[in-house]
């Protein structure tokens, strides 16, 4: 829990592993981020490019794949890739056996709509994926090189990235059993993102508890015009966690975040409604309140070791506990 931009309480409770051996949960436990992976590293790259002007939100994909535009999709722009407004279905097809990530590509850029642009809010992780190649496109380097550089480096997160070296496999908590029985530790979760060899827009970052409140500190320093190493504007920063979904349209994302769908029960009980946060499918989530720059982050490995339940209940119950506690709402 932080107020005030600094950390107030840290609470360590329950197993890192239950299989094959149990082991104790640690606060230097590293966790696959899955969606997080979005605001947290996709969205700031892609932000950086629209400062320097290579594209804009308007700019749309396009012209800069041409092939994206297969299926009515001449018309998706970034600002719809960012706030899940493009009309595209949540994921590609995994009953089929395909791989690698020219096959991601390929797949995505065929993908046919579910809805026209702008019209339905539809969370999808081919929006991220093709941000992701986006990014890699414009800047000639890996989407995980460039983040390191960009992002991970200049806010000193040595312990998060892609593809976690081996022998920092022991802290990283596993998450659960692969379709041939092998248990996931230090590799990704999320079944597309494997397929694409661990790098992905939507999924892939690894990181901690000490990280990220390095970055959350950073990010509201910024945010509020004080010194601070974010690798963004505070023009840009109060961009991304402000509603910029299209008009007319009730379900409120940011550029990367979420500010008020129905995935935000996590906000809780009290917090404002111009906060904003995500969550991850493994089990990490993470809401913010600028307005007195307080937050709750929430690292857990639910999926651990076969699938793991829903944890909706208890993040909602905790946000609105540590509103209470830090006299939120």
């Amino acid at each position: 829990m932080g107020d005030r931009n600094r950390v107030v309480h840290r609470r360590v409770a329950g197993w890192r592993a239950l299989e094959p051996h149990r082991e104790a949960m640690t606060l230097d436990t590293v966790f696959d981020m899955a969606s997080l992976t979005k605001p947290l590293i996709t969205a700031p790259c892609v932000m950086r490019l629209i400062e320097t002007g290579e594209i804009s939100l308007e700019t749309k994909i396009a012209t800069i794949f041409p092939d994206f535009a297969a299926n009515q999709k001449g018309d998706i722009t970034i600002g719809l890739l960012l706030t899940h407004y493009s009309g595209l279905p949540p994921d590609l097809p995994l009953d089929q056996n395909w791989s690698g990530r020219a096959e991601a590509f390929a797949r995505a850029c065929a993908s046919p709509l579910a809805a026209e642009p702008s019209t339905r809010f539809i969370y999808s992780d081919i929006n991220y994926l093709m941000l992701g190649f986006i990014v890699e496109k414009l800047t000639g380097e890996s989407l995980d090189i460039y983040a390191r550089a960009l992002i991970l480096n200049p806010l000193s997160m040595s312990k998060s990235g892609f593809h976690p070296q081996l022998d920092r496999r022991p802290s990283i908590a596993p998450t659960q059993y692969d379709e041939t029985g092998v248990m996931l530790r230090g590799v990704v979760h999320d079944p597309t993102a494997r397929r694409m060899n661990g790098v992905a827009g939507h999924a892939g970052l690894f990181s901690c508890a000490e990280d990220l409140v390095r970055y959350i500190t950073a990010l509201l320093d910024r945010r509020s015009g004080r010194d601070s190493s974010f690798p963004l504007t505070q023009e840009t920063v109060l961009a991304m966690t402000r509603p910029a979904q299209p008009a007319r349209q009730r379900e409120l994302r940011g550029l990367g975040w979420d500010i008020d769908t129905h995935y935000s029960t996590l906000r809780g009980e009290r917090f404002p409604k111009n906060s904003f946060g995500h969550t991850g499918f493994t089990g990490p989530s993470l809401w913010v309140s600028p307005d007195t720059e307080s937050y709750v982050l929430i690292l857990t490995n639910r999926v651990h070791p076969r699938g793991g339940t829903s944890l909706v209940a208890l993040r909602r119950l905790i946000s609105t506990q540590t509103a209470l506690a830090l006299g939120i709402g």
